[in-house]
């Protein structure tokens, strides 16, 4: 009887595997929608034999709901993973579990409904609904996690066995199986009181299936004449970002708190990032600069050439202040004509050479509409002695733009000077 069961069951992860990588071949053709629907479909019956369909093979009792039809579509998320890319896979796995937390969410909404029993002999049972409700969200919880990990585990492995895609395949899914059947093994026992022998025959089935879509997946990429694949350039950390959408929520915050006319981060932003910075600066014991820059003369700009060209002027001083940032320097719009320039690990002696360039540097690229340079004044304060909250640091740096404005303008101060007054022209 154990033979005839692991006969039956190589024929079942056979026919799935044909089946599934049939559509997934044809996705150009029918559509990706097509896969990632029968990816969704099969979790009902995968995790209702998981829960209680077991057969007996000669090295214990198994599920092939676990054993063949999980393995089965882990092991075709990682291939849709080779065949497209991160952004592709990550719409079946965060489907699979949105699905999921629906079918709980409405099993509460069902136990309230007053029934009758329109059929004869047949009664819902509700219980068994909830079972499989959660059953299914923790399965697809595993999946999720299961995912991300047998996709950066095979890209991991690829700087290893960068010659061999069936290694790559076999040893990531055995690690990454031996881990789900850990998880799903323990809501077994919880649930459903499974004994032991369930967690180690699952366990050598799924190492078995691990080889057996390995050799599979590796012979349908060779007659798809993709025999080795490549190692992805991309940062293990910029695939976890796709997966994850991560990279998704960082375009949308960088496209929020954007000043509309010059493009650079606005206040807001300011507002958000700097105690951020300042707080990881902090606690990695790192000084941070904080500048506000001031367009000198900015009003005669206005009064003498209309505020179109004002808005030019300041369109070009932010372009040229973004062109000198460090990889992790920002610039943000304070307000009017001023701007502000975060810089990590800087000491109060570099930051005033920085902020120096940065006024060269805009008097000698910056022109109002006569031809005359625009020229800036700069007050510097540093995290080391002037406070560790951005209201300190931008109390002590615009007090010394004061004072540059007052010590006859383009020029940058960064030690603390007399309280100046603000009564002159901007």
């Amino acid at each position: 009887m154990g033979t005839e069961n692991l006969i039956l069951l190589l024929i079942e992860a056979g026919f799935y595997f044909v089946f599934m990588v049939g559509l997934l071949h044809l996705r150009h053709q029918i559509g990706i929608g097509v896969f990632v629907a029968a990816l969704g479909v099969m979790h009902f019956l995968e995790t209702y034999l998981a829960a209680v369909f077991y057969i007996e093979l000669p090295f214990g009792v198994i599920s092939p709901g676990s054993s063949v039809l999980f393995s089965g579509k882990l092991m075709m998320i990682l291939l849709l993973y080779v065949k497209e890319d991160a952004a592709v896979v990550r719409a079946p796995i965060y489907g699979l579990l949105a699905g999921n937390f629906l079918t709980v969410g409405l099993g509460f909404f069902l136990r309230h409904h007053q029934t009758v029993g329109a059929v004869p002999g047949r009664v819902a049972d509700l219980a068994f609904i909830d079972e499989m409700g959660w059953l299914m969200l923790l399965g697809t919880t595993l999946l999720y996690l299961d995912s991300l990990g047998i996709i950066l585990l095979y890209e991991r492995l690829g700087r290893v066995f960068k010659k061999s895609t069936a290694t790559r395949f076999f040893v990531s899914g055995v690690i990454v199986l031996t881990f789900d059947q850990v998880g799903f093994y323990a809501a077994l026992h919880f649930l459903n009181n499974a004994p032991m022998e369930v967690f180690w025959g699952g366990w050598i089935a799924k190492m078995m299936a691990a080889c057996a879509y390995a050799v599979m997946m590796t012979v349908y990429l060779h007659y798809s004449r993709i025999s080795a694949i490549p190692v992805s350039p991309r940062p293990i950390s910029d695939i976890f970002a796709d997966l994850t959408f991560r990279e998704r929520y960082e375009d949308l915050l960088d496209r929020s708190g954007r000043d509309a006319l010059t493009g650079v981060y606005d206040r807001s932003r300011l507002e958000f990032e700097a105690p951020r910075l300042l707080s990881a600066m902090l606690a990695a014991g790192k000084p941070m600069a904080l500048m506000i820059i001031d367009a000198d003369h900015f009003k005669d700009v206005n009064d003498r050439f209309g505020h179109l060209a004002g808005d030019e002027v300041l369109k070009t001083v932010a372009t040229c202040l973004q062109r000198a940032m460090r990889g992790n320097d920002k610039v943000f719009r304070f307000g009017g004509e001023e701007f502000v320039i975060l810089s990590e690990d800087i000491t109060p002696d570099v930051g005033t050479d920085r902020a120096e360039a940065l006024r060269r540097m805009v008097e000698d690229e910056v022109r109002r509409p006569d031809g005359i340079s625009v020229t800036v004044s700069i007050g510097v304060a540093n995290s080391y002695s002037d406070g560790t909250t951005l209201n300190a640091l931008l109390s002590a740096a615009d007090a010394r733009l004061y004072a540059a404005k007052n010590a006859g303008r383009n020029r940058v101060i960064s030690t603390a000077a007399p309280a100046a007054s603000s009564g002159f022209e901007a």
